[in-house]
């Protein structure tokens, strides 16, 4: 039996496992590992891309929302590969591309004072 190379959120990714991947990254899965060279945003863009340009289907970009609203940093992992906002271009995955520059104008406007969770102001 091969073992898979993935870790278990770029599995996730992978297989379009939506739940898993909430489950993962709300367990405290690092939402920028690395791993086969690609971040799971990286991954989530590249796999939706060519999901869509394989089967000539409209671009699901649930992946890429999850990531995005979990805090993925959309430049490229490590420096020098093809950034998320590359992928996005390169494969027409409009709302990837949309949502990356609404994110980069919305933290260029913004004074860095690390990343903000949502989960610190959500009331249990």
């Amino acid at each position: 039996m091969v073992e898979s190379p993935w870790t278990p959120a770029h599995q996730a990714v992978e297989s379009s496992d939506h739940a898993t991947l909430i489950r993962l990254l709300d367990e405290g899965a690092d939402v920028d590992e690395v791993c086969c060279g690609m971040t799971l945003l990286e991954h989530a863009i590249d796999l939706e891309g060519d999901s869509a340009l394989q089967s000539g289907t409209p671009v699901d970009s649930r992946l890429t929302v999850i990531l995005l609203a979990y805090g993925a940093d959309p430049r490229p992992q490590p420096p020098g590969t093809m950034s998320a906002m590359d992928l996005a271009d390169y494969y027409g995955h409009d709302i990837a591309y949309r949502l990356i520059d609404r994110l980069a104008l919305t933290a260029a406007s913004r004074p860095r004072s690390g990343r903000w969770s949502w989960r610190r102001s959500r009331k249990d």
